[in-house]
Protein backbone atom coordinates (compact mmCIF):
# COMPACT_ATOMS: atom_id res chain seq x y z
CA UNK A 1 0.00 0.00 0.00
CA UNK A 2 0.96 3.66 -1.02
CA UNK A 3 0.33 6.41 0.78
CA UNK A 4 1.10 9.80 0.18
CA UNK A 5 0.78 13.13 2.46
CA UNK A 6 -2.64 14.45 1.50
CA UNK A 7 -4.38 11.41 -0.22
CA UNK A 8 -7.80 11.35 1.24
CA UNK A 9 -9.16 8.08 0.99
CA UNK A 10 -12.33 7.00 -0.40
CA UNK A 11 -15.18 8.80 1.94
CA UNK A 12 -17.99 6.53 3.44
CA UNK A 13 -21.89 6.90 5.10
CA UNK A 14 -22.38 5.29 7.76
CA UNK A 15 -26.56 4.36 8.42
CA UNK A 16 -27.68 4.59 12.30
CA UNK A 17 -30.95 2.91 12.84
CA UNK A 18 -32.88 2.01 16.25
CA UNK A 19 -31.98 -1.38 15.41
CA UNK A 20 -28.37 -1.07 15.06
CA UNK A 21 -29.01 0.63 18.24
CA UNK A 22 -30.09 -2.78 19.80
CA UNK A 23 -27.96 -4.43 17.75
CA UNK A 24 -24.74 -2.29 19.29
CA UNK A 25 -26.13 -2.76 22.88
CA UNK A 26 -26.29 -6.44 22.70
CA UNK A 27 -22.91 -6.89 21.36
CA UNK A 28 -21.44 -4.17 23.26
CA UNK A 29 -23.09 -4.91 27.08
CA UNK A 30 -23.82 -1.30 27.16
CA UNK A 31 -27.69 -1.17 27.89
CA UNK A 32 -28.16 2.56 29.26
CA UNK A 33 -31.60 3.59 28.11
CA UNK A 34 -30.48 6.83 26.32
CA UNK A 35 -29.57 4.77 23.41
CA UNK A 36 -33.14 3.33 22.86
CA UNK A 37 -35.91 4.78 24.83
CA UNK A 38 -36.82 8.74 23.97
CA UNK A 39 -38.62 9.21 27.39
CA UNK A 40 -35.15 8.68 29.40
CA UNK A 41 -33.45 10.12 27.02
CA UNK A 42 -35.30 13.65 27.46
CA UNK A 43 -35.50 12.88 30.94
CA UNK A 44 -31.64 13.91 31.24
CA UNK A 45 -31.72 16.60 29.39
CA UNK A 46 -31.02 15.14 26.14
CA UNK A 47 -32.56 15.75 22.43
CA UNK A 48 -33.61 12.16 21.80
CA UNK A 49 -31.97 8.63 21.75
CA UNK A 50 -28.03 8.98 21.27
CA UNK A 51 -25.98 6.53 19.23
CA UNK A 52 -22.86 4.99 21.26
CA UNK A 53 -20.21 6.71 21.35
CA UNK A 54 -17.58 3.47 20.43
CA UNK A 55 -20.46 2.82 17.68
CA UNK A 56 -19.48 6.41 16.18
CA UNK A 57 -15.71 5.45 16.60
CA UNK A 58 -16.23 2.19 15.28
CA UNK A 59 -17.80 2.66 12.21
CA UNK A 60 -15.90 6.32 11.64
CA UNK A 61 -12.56 4.03 11.54
CA UNK A 62 -13.71 1.31 9.43
CA UNK A 63 -13.34 3.93 6.67
CA UNK A 64 -9.06 3.06 7.58
CA UNK A 65 -9.69 -0.41 8.02
CA UNK A 66 -11.07 -1.11 4.67
CA UNK A 67 -8.85 0.74 2.74
CA UNK A 68 -5.71 -0.35 4.43
CA UNK A 69 -7.31 -4.05 4.68
CA UNK A 70 -6.04 -5.56 7.46
CA UNK A 71 -7.46 -4.30 10.83
CA UNK A 72 -4.14 -5.64 12.25
CA UNK A 73 -2.45 -2.63 10.75
CA UNK A 74 -4.35 -0.43 13.12
CA UNK A 75 -1.76 0.52 15.73
CA UNK A 76 -3.16 3.09 17.44
CA UNK A 77 -6.94 5.01 16.94
CA UNK A 78 -8.29 8.09 18.95
CA UNK A 79 -11.14 10.39 19.37
CA UNK A 80 -12.77 13.19 21.01
CA UNK A 81 -16.32 13.10 20.92
CA UNK A 82 -17.25 16.45 20.26
CA UNK A 83 -21.34 16.54 19.30
CA UNK A 84 -23.74 13.37 19.63
CA UNK A 85 -25.22 11.69 17.14
CA UNK A 86 -29.32 11.73 17.30
CA UNK A 87 -30.86 8.74 16.09
CA UNK A 88 -34.02 9.71 14.56
CA UNK A 89 -36.81 7.03 15.41
CA UNK A 90 -37.41 6.57 11.46
CA UNK A 91 -35.09 8.79 10.15
CA UNK A 92 -31.94 7.24 11.86
CA UNK A 93 -28.79 8.95 11.46
CA UNK A 94 -26.04 9.22 8.46
CA UNK A 95 -22.59 9.57 9.84
CA UNK A 96 -20.38 10.58 6.84
CA UNK A 97 -16.28 9.75 7.13
CA UNK A 98 -13.90 11.35 5.21
CA UNK A 99 -10.13 9.99 6.16
CA UNK A 100 -6.80 12.28 5.09
CA UNK A 101 -3.05 11.16 4.92
CA UNK A 102 -1.35 13.75 7.23
CA UNK A 103 1.76 12.20 8.26
CA UNK A 104 4.47 9.48 6.72
CA UNK A 105 6.78 8.23 9.11
CA UNK A 106 9.15 6.12 6.39
CA UNK A 107 11.85 4.93 9.40
CA UNK A 108 8.97 3.39 11.55
CA UNK A 109 7.16 2.33 8.25
CA UNK A 110 3.93 3.76 9.64
CA UNK A 111 1.31 7.04 8.80
CA UNK A 112 -0.85 8.88 10.49
CA UNK A 113 -4.39 9.02 8.92
CA UNK A 114 -7.25 11.99 10.01
CA UNK A 115 -10.66 11.28 10.21
CA UNK A 116 -13.28 13.74 10.11
CA UNK A 117 -16.88 12.71 10.69
CA UNK A 118 -20.07 14.35 10.30
CA UNK A 119 -23.68 14.03 11.29
CA UNK A 120 -26.38 16.17 10.35
CA UNK A 121 -23.71 19.24 9.67
CA UNK A 122 -22.12 18.73 12.60
CA UNK A 123 -18.40 17.44 13.46
CA UNK A 124 -19.30 14.50 15.65
CA UNK A 125 -15.72 13.56 16.50
CA UNK A 126 -12.69 15.92 16.98
CA UNK A 127 -8.78 14.86 16.88
CA UNK A 128 -9.51 11.65 15.51
CA UNK A 129 -6.21 10.19 14.61
CA UNK A 130 -5.58 6.78 13.20
CA UNK A 131 -1.45 5.28 13.41
CA UNK A 132 -1.07 2.76 10.93
CA UNK A 133 1.88 -0.08 9.37
CA UNK A 134 2.33 0.57 6.32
Amino acid sequence: MKLTIGQELPARQFKITRDSLVRYAGASGDFNPIHYRDDIAQAVGLPGVLAHGMLTMGLAVQTVVDFVGDSGKILDYQVRFTKPVLVDAKAGAMVEVSAKVIEIDEESKTARIDLTAVCAELTVLGKAQVRVKI
